[in-house]
């Protein structure tokens, strides 16, 4: 049970340093190194999304942009229900296998 949960954090953890790390590198715009919206907003729907919801006031970058204001938090919010479901439901699946 407890490496199930470690590898949950280190996933929810890698995966939002991940989403920081394209957001700077769009922020920077380092010539081929540039990234896209449409690849930060994979990382964010794959777990990302309050790294990049913080990473957007830290860098005050993209804070004007109302869709990435609105669809982060509530992509936050949603991954944080559905991690807490899915984890509070393990015991059960477990046991039942």
């Amino acid at each position: 049970m407890i490496p199930f949960y470690a590898a949950a954090i280190t996933y929810v953890a890698a995966i939002n340093l991940y989403a920081i790390t394209m957001l700077r590198r769009q922020k920077n715009r380092d010539g081929e190194k540039h990234t896209g919206d449409g690849k930060i907003l994979l990382a964010a729907v794959l777990g990302g999304a309050a790294g990049v919801y913080v990473a957007m006031f830290v860098m005050r970058y993209r804070l004007e942009n109302l869709g990435f204001m609105v669809l982060m938090p509530v992509l936050a919010v949603l991954e944080a229900c559905v991690f807490f479901v899915i984890l509070r439901r393990l015991p059960l699946l477990l046991a039942a296998a």
